[in-house]
Protein backbone atom coordinates (compact mmCIF):
# COMPACT_ATOMS: atom_id res chain seq x y z
CA UNK A 1 0.00 0.00 0.00
CA UNK A 2 1.31 3.38 -0.60
CA UNK A 3 0.85 6.15 1.59
CA UNK A 4 -2.60 6.77 2.51
CA UNK A 5 -2.82 10.33 1.97
CA UNK A 6 -1.75 9.69 -1.81
CA UNK A 7 -3.65 7.13 -2.58
CA UNK A 8 -7.35 7.70 -4.04
CA UNK A 9 -10.49 6.86 -2.84
CA UNK A 10 -11.57 3.78 -3.97
CA UNK A 11 -7.63 2.51 -2.89
CA UNK A 12 -8.47 3.89 0.52
CA UNK A 13 -12.21 2.39 0.63
CA UNK A 14 -10.55 -1.25 -0.49
CA UNK A 15 -7.62 -0.92 2.53
CA UNK A 16 -10.46 0.58 4.85
CA UNK A 17 -12.51 -2.85 4.43
CA UNK A 18 -9.57 -4.76 4.66
CA UNK A 19 -8.43 -3.74 7.77
CA UNK A 20 -11.78 -3.58 9.64
CA UNK A 21 -12.21 -7.00 8.66
CA UNK A 22 -9.18 -7.46 9.85
CA UNK A 23 -9.50 -5.78 13.23
CA UNK A 24 -13.62 -7.68 13.74
CA UNK A 25 -11.25 -10.81 13.28
CA UNK A 26 -9.04 -9.53 16.67
CA UNK A 27 -12.32 -8.45 18.23
CA UNK A 28 -13.51 -11.66 18.14
CA UNK A 29 -10.90 -13.08 20.47
CA UNK A 30 -11.66 -11.78 23.40
CA UNK A 31 -8.17 -10.74 24.29
CA UNK A 32 -7.10 -9.05 27.46
CA UNK A 33 -3.69 -7.33 27.00
CA UNK A 34 -1.94 -4.55 29.04
CA UNK A 35 0.29 -2.17 28.07
CA UNK A 36 -0.41 0.87 29.51
CA UNK A 37 2.17 1.18 32.77
CA UNK A 38 6.08 0.68 32.83
CA UNK A 39 5.76 -2.37 35.13
CA UNK A 40 8.55 -4.67 35.49
CA UNK A 41 7.14 -8.05 33.86
CA UNK A 42 7.60 -11.26 36.41
CA UNK A 43 10.76 -12.30 34.59
CA UNK A 44 12.50 -9.27 35.58
CA UNK A 45 11.36 -9.72 39.36
CA UNK A 46 12.27 -13.48 39.45
CA UNK A 47 16.26 -12.35 38.94
CA UNK A 48 16.11 -10.44 42.37
CA UNK A 49 14.87 -13.23 44.59
CA UNK A 50 17.82 -13.87 45.74
CA UNK A 51 18.17 -10.77 47.71
CA UNK A 52 15.60 -12.46 50.19
CA UNK A 53 18.20 -14.70 51.86
CA UNK A 54 20.31 -12.11 52.53
CA UNK A 55 19.37 -10.83 55.60
CA UNK A 56 17.96 -13.02 58.34
CA UNK A 57 19.28 -15.02 61.12
CA UNK A 58 21.91 -16.41 59.31
CA UNK A 59 23.81 -13.69 57.79
CA UNK A 60 22.94 -11.40 60.31
CA UNK A 61 21.46 -7.84 60.19
CA UNK A 62 23.90 -5.11 60.91
CA UNK A 63 25.53 -3.16 58.22
CA UNK A 64 29.50 -2.44 58.07
CA UNK A 65 28.97 0.55 60.20
CA UNK A 66 27.76 -2.20 62.82
CA UNK A 67 24.45 -0.18 62.79
CA UNK A 68 21.48 -3.22 63.25
CA UNK A 69 19.00 -2.37 60.86
CA UNK A 70 16.05 -3.69 62.60
CA UNK A 71 16.18 -0.66 64.99
CA UNK A 72 15.19 2.58 64.50
CA UNK A 73 17.68 5.11 63.64
CA UNK A 74 19.72 6.09 60.62
CA UNK A 75 18.03 8.96 58.90
CA UNK A 76 19.79 9.37 55.97
CA UNK A 77 20.36 5.85 54.81
CA UNK A 78 22.86 3.43 55.26
CA UNK A 79 26.48 4.03 54.22
CA UNK A 80 26.68 1.42 52.32
CA UNK A 81 23.71 2.31 49.50
CA UNK A 82 24.62 6.15 50.19
CA UNK A 83 28.38 4.65 48.67
CA UNK A 84 26.21 2.40 45.75
CA UNK A 85 23.79 5.58 44.81
CA UNK A 86 26.84 7.81 44.92
CA UNK A 87 28.47 5.39 41.92
CA UNK A 88 25.56 5.61 40.29
CA UNK A 89 25.07 9.30 39.80
CA UNK A 90 28.54 9.92 40.14
CA UNK A 91 28.34 11.99 43.18
CA UNK A 92 29.96 11.96 46.93
CA UNK A 93 27.95 9.72 49.12
CA UNK A 94 27.22 12.79 51.58
CA UNK A 95 25.40 13.90 48.78
CA UNK A 96 22.82 11.39 48.98
CA UNK A 97 19.71 10.63 51.02
CA UNK A 98 18.39 7.37 50.70
CA UNK A 99 14.74 6.76 51.50
CA UNK A 100 11.95 4.50 51.31
CA UNK A 101 10.52 2.52 48.21
CA UNK A 102 9.46 5.55 45.89
CA UNK A 103 11.25 8.28 44.71
CA UNK A 104 7.83 9.89 43.73
CA UNK A 105 7.21 9.94 46.84
CA UNK A 106 10.48 11.95 47.47
CA UNK A 107 9.92 14.17 44.70
CA UNK A 108 6.42 14.70 46.51
CA UNK A 109 7.30 15.17 50.20
CA UNK A 110 10.26 17.70 48.73
CA UNK A 111 7.42 19.87 47.05
CA UNK A 112 5.10 19.82 50.43
CA UNK A 113 7.65 20.78 52.39
CA UNK A 114 8.81 23.62 49.59
CA UNK A 115 5.15 24.83 49.64
CA UNK A 116 5.12 25.44 53.61
CA UNK A 117 8.19 26.15 54.36
CA UNK A 118 10.25 27.03 51.40
CA UNK A 119 13.71 26.11 49.04
CA UNK A 120 15.65 28.56 50.83
CA UNK A 121 13.33 31.66 50.19
CA UNK A 122 9.51 32.07 51.20
CA UNK A 123 7.19 29.12 51.18
CA UNK A 124 5.58 28.60 47.78
CA UNK A 125 2.36 28.63 48.88
CA UNK A 126 2.61 31.78 49.07
CA UNK A 127 2.91 32.74 45.79
CA UNK A 128 -0.66 32.70 44.30
CA UNK A 129 0.27 31.68 40.35
CA UNK A 130 3.43 29.76 41.13
CA UNK A 131 4.09 27.59 37.71
CA UNK A 132 6.00 24.35 37.26
CA UNK A 133 7.48 23.48 33.58
CA UNK A 134 6.45 20.84 32.30
CA UNK A 135 8.22 19.27 29.06
CA UNK A 136 5.98 17.20 27.08
CA UNK A 137 5.63 14.64 25.97
CA UNK A 138 6.36 13.63 29.21
CA UNK A 139 5.42 11.73 32.99
CA UNK A 140 1.87 12.11 33.60
CA UNK A 141 2.67 11.46 37.41
CA UNK A 142 5.23 14.30 37.72
CA UNK A 143 2.66 16.91 35.89
CA UNK A 144 -0.38 15.47 38.72
CA UNK A 145 1.91 16.10 41.53
CA UNK A 146 2.62 19.78 40.20
CA UNK A 147 -1.40 19.89 39.80
CA UNK A 148 -2.12 18.50 43.19
CA UNK A 149 0.19 21.83 44.62
CA UNK A 150 -1.65 24.36 42.50
CA UNK A 151 0.95 24.58 40.15
CA UNK A 152 0.16 26.42 36.24
CA UNK A 153 1.70 23.45 34.53
CA UNK A 154 3.14 25.06 31.20
CA UNK A 155 4.15 22.76 28.35
CA UNK A 156 7.83 22.97 27.31
CA UNK A 157 8.23 21.35 23.51
CA UNK A 158 10.74 18.73 22.77
CA UNK A 159 13.57 17.64 20.21
CA UNK A 160 15.92 14.79 19.87
CA UNK A 161 18.22 16.55 22.46
CA UNK A 162 15.77 17.43 24.92
CA UNK A 163 13.72 20.22 26.11
CA UNK A 164 14.05 23.17 23.81
CA UNK A 165 15.94 25.75 26.04
CA UNK A 166 14.72 29.00 24.38
CA UNK A 167 11.14 27.83 25.87
CA UNK A 168 12.96 27.50 28.87
CA UNK A 169 14.95 29.86 29.35
CA UNK A 170 12.21 32.24 28.48
CA UNK A 171 9.94 30.88 31.04
CA UNK A 172 12.68 31.04 33.98
CA UNK A 173 12.61 34.77 33.88
CA UNK A 174 8.84 34.62 35.39
CA UNK A 175 9.86 34.69 39.03
CA UNK A 176 6.36 32.75 39.79
CA UNK A 177 8.18 29.80 37.87
CA UNK A 178 9.67 27.29 40.39
CA UNK A 179 10.85 24.42 38.70
CA UNK A 180 10.75 21.83 36.03
CA UNK A 181 10.66 18.41 35.50
CA UNK A 182 13.53 16.61 33.55
CA UNK A 183 13.61 12.49 33.07
CA UNK A 184 16.92 13.72 31.33
CA UNK A 185 17.91 9.98 29.77
CA UNK A 186 15.78 7.81 28.11
CA UNK A 187 13.20 9.82 28.96
CA UNK A 188 9.35 8.70 29.46
CA UNK A 189 7.80 8.56 27.25
CA UNK A 190 10.02 9.63 23.73
CA UNK A 191 13.35 7.52 25.03
CA UNK A 192 15.30 10.52 24.04
CA UNK A 193 18.68 11.37 26.59
CA UNK A 194 19.38 14.93 27.26
CA UNK A 195 22.21 16.01 24.74
CA UNK A 196 25.23 17.83 26.35
CA UNK A 197 24.36 20.73 25.03
CA UNK A 198 20.82 20.78 26.74
CA UNK A 199 22.11 20.13 30.13
CA UNK A 200 25.11 22.93 30.20
CA UNK A 201 22.09 25.00 29.18
CA UNK A 202 19.72 23.70 31.70
CA UNK A 203 23.25 23.84 34.60
CA UNK A 204 23.82 27.76 33.16
CA UNK A 205 19.85 28.78 33.57
CA UNK A 206 19.49 32.33 35.40
CA UNK A 207 15.96 31.72 36.87
CA UNK A 208 14.78 35.42 38.56
CA UNK A 209 13.29 32.59 41.19
CA UNK A 210 16.10 32.68 43.23
CA UNK A 211 14.23 29.08 44.87
CA UNK A 212 14.00 27.76 41.37
CA UNK A 213 14.69 23.97 41.23
CA UNK A 214 15.38 21.74 38.29
CA UNK A 215 14.01 18.40 39.49
CA UNK A 216 16.04 15.76 37.78
CA UNK A 217 14.44 12.24 37.51
CA UNK A 218 17.24 9.95 36.36
CA UNK A 219 15.14 6.85 36.85
CA UNK A 220 16.59 5.04 34.01
CA UNK A 221 20.23 5.99 34.51
CA UNK A 222 21.45 2.21 34.33
CA UNK A 223 18.00 0.81 32.00
CA UNK A 224 20.30 0.25 28.89
CA UNK A 225 18.73 -2.31 26.43
CA UNK A 226 21.23 -2.62 23.46
CA UNK A 227 25.21 -2.43 23.24
CA UNK A 228 24.95 0.96 22.34
CA UNK A 229 24.10 2.87 25.28
CA UNK A 230 23.36 6.65 25.91
CA UNK A 231 25.68 8.97 27.70
CA UNK A 232 24.67 11.64 29.85
CA UNK A 233 26.40 14.30 31.36
CA UNK A 234 26.45 15.37 35.20
CA UNK A 235 24.15 17.86 36.17
CA UNK A 236 25.53 18.72 39.25
CA UNK A 237 29.13 19.23 37.94
CA UNK A 238 27.67 21.25 35.27
CA UNK A 239 25.77 23.13 37.55
CA UNK A 240 28.72 23.85 39.72
CA UNK A 241 30.37 25.18 36.71
CA UNK A 242 27.97 27.37 36.25
CA UNK A 243 27.42 28.82 39.56
CA UNK A 244 24.51 27.18 40.29
CA UNK A 245 25.21 24.06 42.31
CA UNK A 246 21.76 24.20 44.26
CA UNK A 247 20.10 24.45 41.43
CA UNK A 248 19.55 20.30 40.68
CA UNK A 249 17.01 18.25 43.09
CA UNK A 250 18.35 14.55 41.76
CA UNK A 251 16.16 11.65 41.82
CA UNK A 252 16.41 8.06 41.58
CA UNK A 253 15.69 4.57 42.27
CA UNK A 254 15.70 0.53 41.78
CA UNK A 255 12.25 0.55 41.68
CA UNK A 256 12.97 -1.28 38.46
CA UNK A 257 16.45 -2.67 39.28
CA UNK A 258 14.96 -4.96 41.74
CA UNK A 259 11.35 -4.67 42.89
CA UNK A 260 9.26 -1.62 41.93
CA UNK A 261 7.07 -2.24 44.97
CA UNK A 262 10.11 -2.79 47.48
CA UNK A 263 13.17 -0.91 45.80
CA UNK A 264 15.14 1.73 47.26
CA UNK A 265 15.20 5.13 46.31
CA UNK A 266 17.33 8.47 46.53
CA UNK A 267 17.14 11.98 46.48
CA UNK A 268 20.94 14.05 46.46
CA UNK A 269 22.00 17.45 45.45
CA UNK A 270 24.47 20.18 46.65
CA UNK A 271 25.63 20.10 50.36
CA UNK A 272 23.50 23.38 51.09
CA UNK A 273 20.42 21.42 49.72
CA UNK A 274 20.90 17.67 51.48
CA UNK A 275 21.77 19.96 55.01
CA UNK A 276 17.99 21.65 54.52
CA UNK A 277 16.45 18.08 53.31
CA UNK A 278 17.71 15.93 56.12
CA UNK A 279 16.95 19.18 58.73
CA UNK A 280 13.56 19.01 57.97
CA UNK A 281 13.51 15.00 57.95
CA UNK A 282 14.18 14.89 61.18
CA UNK A 283 10.49 15.82 62.09
CA UNK A 284 9.44 13.18 59.99
CA UNK A 285 11.12 10.03 60.57
CA UNK A 286 13.23 8.11 62.65
CA UNK A 287 14.55 6.35 59.90
CA UNK A 288 13.48 4.34 56.51
CA UNK A 289 13.65 1.14 56.35
CA UNK A 290 17.44 -0.41 56.71
CA UNK A 291 16.19 -3.87 56.33
CA UNK A 292 15.04 -3.84 53.01
CA UNK A 293 18.32 -1.50 52.37
CA UNK A 294 20.76 -4.32 53.52
CA UNK A 295 19.20 -6.69 51.22
CA UNK A 296 19.86 -4.77 48.41
CA UNK A 297 23.26 -4.00 49.52
CA UNK A 298 24.16 -6.88 49.90
CA UNK A 299 23.04 -7.60 46.53
CA UNK A 300 24.87 -5.08 44.83
CA UNK A 301 28.66 -3.99 46.35
CA UNK A 302 28.75 -1.09 44.11
CA UNK A 303 28.11 -0.06 40.61
CA UNK A 304 29.64 -3.36 38.51
CA UNK A 305 27.29 -6.05 39.89
CA UNK A 306 24.19 -3.53 39.58
CA UNK A 307 26.15 -3.27 35.77
CA UNK A 308 25.68 -6.64 35.47
CA UNK A 309 22.44 -7.23 37.24
CA UNK A 310 21.23 -5.01 34.65
CA UNK A 311 22.53 -6.79 31.56
CA UNK A 312 20.59 -9.65 32.52
CA UNK A 313 16.86 -7.66 32.97
CA UNK A 314 17.67 -5.70 29.28
CA UNK A 315 18.32 -9.79 27.80
CA UNK A 316 14.46 -10.33 28.95
CA UNK A 317 13.48 -6.59 28.22
CA UNK A 318 14.84 -6.46 24.72
CA UNK A 319 12.74 -9.04 22.67
CA UNK A 320 10.00 -7.21 24.40
CA UNK A 321 11.29 -3.76 22.56
CA UNK A 322 11.85 -5.57 19.63
CA UNK A 323 8.02 -7.43 19.12
CA UNK A 324 6.99 -4.05 19.14
CA UNK A 325 9.50 -2.17 16.73
CA UNK A 326 9.32 -5.03 14.57
CA UNK A 327 5.53 -4.89 14.12
CA UNK A 328 5.64 -1.16 14.26
CA UNK A 329 8.06 -0.90 11.08
CA UNK A 330 6.79 -4.19 9.23
CA UNK A 331 3.06 -2.79 9.64
CA UNK A 332 2.90 0.95 9.73
CA UNK A 333 6.34 1.95 7.92
CA UNK A 334 5.71 4.29 4.91
CA UNK A 335 1.66 4.77 5.01
CA UNK A 336 2.32 8.46 6.49
CA UNK A 337 0.20 7.58 9.26
CA UNK A 338 2.57 6.96 12.35
CA UNK A 339 6.64 7.51 13.47
CA UNK A 340 7.83 6.40 16.91
CA UNK A 341 10.69 6.14 19.11
CA UNK A 342 13.58 3.19 19.12
CA UNK A 343 15.15 3.91 22.68
CA UNK A 344 18.62 2.78 23.21
CA UNK A 345 17.34 2.01 26.72
CA UNK A 346 14.33 2.76 29.43
CA UNK A 347 11.02 1.67 29.51
CA UNK A 348 8.75 2.91 26.65
CA UNK A 349 8.83 3.81 23.28
CA UNK A 350 6.45 6.91 22.14
CA UNK A 351 4.32 6.74 18.92
CA UNK A 352 2.65 9.79 16.87
CA UNK A 353 0.00 9.14 15.16
CA UNK A 354 -1.84 11.00 12.78
CA UNK A 355 -3.22 14.01 14.12
CA UNK A 356 -6.28 13.67 16.17
CA UNK A 357 -6.58 10.42 16.27
CA UNK A 358 -4.74 8.78 19.29
CA UNK A 359 -8.05 8.84 21.30
CA UNK A 360 -9.46 7.01 18.76
CA UNK A 361 -6.60 4.37 18.55
CA UNK A 362 -6.96 3.67 22.45
CA UNK A 363 -10.43 3.34 22.33
CA UNK A 364 -10.38 0.76 19.58
CA UNK A 365 -7.49 -0.89 21.15
CA UNK A 366 -9.94 -1.16 24.44
CA UNK A 367 -12.74 -2.11 22.41
CA UNK A 368 -10.70 -5.27 21.25
CA UNK A 369 -9.00 -5.97 24.84
CA UNK A 370 -6.13 -4.32 24.62
CA UNK A 371 -5.14 -1.44 27.58
CA UNK A 372 -3.25 1.75 27.09
CA UNK A 373 -1.72 4.51 28.69
CA UNK A 374 -4.95 6.53 28.00
CA UNK A 375 -4.56 9.03 25.29
CA UNK A 376 -3.15 12.77 26.23
CA UNK A 377 -1.88 11.42 29.79
CA UNK A 378 1.93 12.12 28.43
CA UNK A 379 0.91 16.31 28.67
CA UNK A 380 -0.29 18.57 31.26
CA UNK A 381 -3.53 18.28 32.25
CA UNK A 382 -4.21 15.27 29.89
CA UNK A 383 -4.35 17.64 27.00
CA UNK A 384 -2.47 16.76 24.14
CA UNK A 385 -3.60 19.75 21.52
CA UNK A 386 -2.43 17.45 18.36
CA UNK A 387 -4.06 14.39 20.01
CA UNK A 388 -1.25 12.05 18.60
CA UNK A 389 0.99 10.96 21.33
CA UNK A 390 0.20 7.27 22.71
CA UNK A 391 3.05 6.00 25.24
CA UNK A 392 3.48 1.97 24.96
CA UNK A 393 4.78 0.03 27.75
CA UNK A 394 6.06 -3.23 26.54
CA UNK A 395 7.52 -3.90 30.29
CA UNK A 396 4.91 -6.24 31.78
CA UNK A 397 3.30 -8.56 29.42
CA UNK A 398 5.23 -11.76 27.84
CA UNK A 399 6.68 -11.44 24.33
CA UNK A 400 3.90 -13.52 23.01
CA UNK A 401 1.37 -11.08 24.26
CA UNK A 402 3.58 -8.06 23.36
CA UNK A 403 2.92 -9.65 19.90
CA UNK A 404 -0.38 -10.01 19.79
CA UNK A 405 -0.80 -6.19 21.18
CA UNK A 406 1.44 -5.05 18.73
CA UNK A 407 -1.13 -6.45 16.09
CA UNK A 408 -4.02 -5.09 17.73
CA UNK A 409 -2.03 -1.52 17.83
CA UNK A 410 -0.96 -1.44 13.94
CA UNK A 411 -4.24 -2.24 13.09
CA UNK A 412 -6.35 0.36 15.02
CA UNK A 413 -3.96 3.07 14.06
CA UNK A 414 -4.81 2.22 10.12
CA UNK A 415 -8.39 1.96 11.03
CA UNK A 416 -8.54 5.33 13.10
CA UNK A 417 -6.15 6.53 9.84
CA UNK A 418 -8.12 5.58 7.28
CA UNK A 419 -11.46 6.24 9.37
CA UNK A 420 -10.43 9.80 9.44
CA UNK A 421 -8.87 10.64 6.17
CA UNK A 422 -11.86 8.93 4.13
CA UNK A 423 -14.52 11.48 6.74
CA UNK A 424 -12.72 14.56 5.08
Amino acid sequence: MTEYLKADKAELEKEFKAVRKEYEALRALHLSLDMSRGKPGFDNMDLSEKMFDLVGNDTGFKNISGIDCRNYGGLDGLTEMKTLFAEILDLKPDQIIVGGNSSLNMMFDTIAQAMTHGMGAEPWYECKERKFLCPVPGYDRHFAIAEYFGFKLIPIEMDSEGPIMEQVEEWVQDETVKGIWCVPKYSNPNGITYSDRVVKRMAALKPKARDFRIFWDNAYAVHDLYDTSDELLNIYNECVKAGNPDLPLIFTSSSKITFPGAGVAAEAGSPNNVAMLKDRMQYQTIGPDKLNQLRHARMFHNRSDVEKHMKKLADKLRPKFDAVLTALESNLSGLGIAQWTKPNGGYFISLNVMDGCAKRVTQLCANAGMTLTPAGATYPYGYDAKDSNIRIAPSFPNVEEISKAAEVLCVSVKYAALEKILEN
